[in-house]
């Protein structure tokens, strides 16, 4: 595992399950039964502040995160730093050797 993941910051990420509503449609959410902890690097990508009433923040960030997480996609959730945020793109998953793989996954605030 590399130095920034192991030293990393914590995280909750909530993963994504496939839940039959009142209707009997199979719909996708983040997981009810609660988030799982993890240890990721986090790299700021992009952000811009909201300078005009009725604009948005915008707080981008990529989370480096171990290679054995599963069940993350675009309707998963991440609690980091105190605050929420959404799955902007999918997880991408980049191969190496033991130490090295990880997913990337780029996050975005929630206003």
């Amino acid at each position: 595992m590399s130095v920034q993941r192991r030293r990393g910051q914590k995280a909750r990420v909530w993963r994504t399950v496939e839940v039959v509503d009142n209707r009997g449609n199979k719909v996708v959410v983040a997981d009810p039964e609660g988030p799982i902890s993890v240890r990721a690097a986090f790299i700021p990508q992009r952000s811009s502040k909201a300078e005009v009433p009725g604009q948005q923040q915008i707080n981008v960030t990529r989370m480096v995160v171990d290679a054995h997480l599963t069940g993350v996609s675009l309707w998963s959730r991440v609690e980091y730093n105190g605050r929420e945020w959404d799955i902007v793109s999918p997880p991408s998953y980049h191969h190496g050797d033991r130490r090295t793989r990880h997913w990337s996954i780029d996050i975005r605030e929630r206003p």
